[in-house]
């Protein structure tokens, strides 16, 4: 990485200003030379952690046949720190009680012929465990942002799937009515087919518009969309009447000003999925009823149609009914859906006003 790069470029001209500053530094020449060779390690310590601190403890531990039993005495040589956090921060578990044992090992040697006195040793021990220590809470929280963001994702891909269905469900289903209204009135009335296909048209149209703006704002090079979202108070289109498929009428009840952006959204989608879903099964249904009745602490949907709601089973519920109840629940809401007392199919639907879950 250049960050890696940018720090040996820093390191060198300072081993070599320190060997030209520094009267007191023994074996100057092979110093300053060990210690900017070691510098290029860093280049891999995040790649190969464990054979570039044996290379370190290798090589500081074999100088000093070069240099008279003397250490490498560069104070530049404190960026070893940086190896030993790198190697828990970034190696397996099994290479970083490798590369302990190694450092162990090497300053039990230092200690053993002479050049480390055990008061220095037991400080040398206090720094390492600082730095692995440092490495591995590194590891744990970057561990630990990383389930976070696979959480994130989660939510997203979710999220995405449940627009996705809304949207493309609620136009496709449409199209798909009036295709087959038009083939069924084609021969008595040849008119049928040229409306069929001017409501088919406009819902495509509908269709791909929304499909835009969700990848429109997935693409990373294209501005996101700035229009506000859907709100409650776009559960009026909703309404209409229709010469194939039930009626649809829309009532709002109640303070429906100031809710927040994702109550709204989530009330106009699950009331536009339970009126796709209505117009799709219920059979013999001729009205479809959608209220929304807001007070101080909740808001209220409730989705009735007069069909027959025995073809509708509860037991084994599709993706759009498996949404509405996730929207309802991530903003601390219900939804339910069953048949109703008499006959036709009821979707209830009750979220808090403030949009946050408990």
């Amino acid at each position: 990485m250049w960050r890696d790069w940018a720090l040996v470029g820093v390191l060198v001209p300072v081993a070599l200003l320190e060997g030209v500053l520094r009267p007191d530094l023994p074996w100057r020449v092979i110093a300053v030379t060990v210690t900017v060779g070691l510098a290029f390690t860093l280049l891999w310590r995040r790649t190969r952690p464990l054979l570039m601190l044996a290379i370190v403890f290798a090589t500081t531990s074999v100088a000093p046949l070069l240099m008279g039993g003397a250490a490498v005495e560069t104070y530049t040589m404190a960026f070893l720190l940086i190896m030993v956090y790198a190697l828990f921060r970034w190696g397996a578990g099994r290479e970083a009680v490798i590369g302990l044992a190694t450092m162990l090992v090497s300053l039990c040697l230092s200690i053993l012929f002479g050049r480390t006195v055990l008061a220095d040793a037991v400080a040398a021990v206090a720094v390492m465990f600082a730095a692995m220590a440092l490495g591995v809470a590194s590891r744990y929280r970057a561990r630990a942002r990383m389930r976070e963001l696979d959480q994130v994702k989660l939510l997203e891909r979710e999220q995405l799937a449940r627009d996705l269905h809304d949207t493309v469900a609620h136009h496709v289903s449409a199209m798909a009515i009036r295709a087959q209204a038009g083939l069924a009135t084609s021969a008595s009335r040849p008119n049928a087919a040229t409306d069929a296909l001017r409501v088919i048209e406009a819902e495509a149209s509908r269709a791909l518009a929304e499909m835009r703006a969700m990848v429109r704002v997935l693409r990373r090079d294209q501005p996101a969309e700035l229009e506000p979202g859907r709100s409650v108070t776009d559960v009026e289109q909703l309404a209409g009447r229709s010469r194939v498929g039930p009626d649809v009428d829309v009532e709002l009840l109640g303070d429906l000003d100031g809710l927040p952006p994702s109550v709204g959204a989530a009330i106009y989608r699950i009331a536009q999925e339970s009126v796709t879903n209505a117009r799709r099964h219920a059979r013999h249904a001729t009205h479809i009823q959608v209220r929304v009745d807001a007070d101080a602490t909740s808001v209220r949907l409730r989705v009735s149609d007069d069909g027959d709601g025995s073809v509708l089973p509860a037991a084994s519920p599709g993706y759009g009914l498996i949404g509405m109840i996730e929207r309802a629940d991530l903003l601390g809401g219900t939804c339910e859906a069953g048949p109703g007392p008499r006959r036709g199919w009821i979707v209830t639907a009750v979220l808090p006003r403030t949009g946050s879950a408990t």
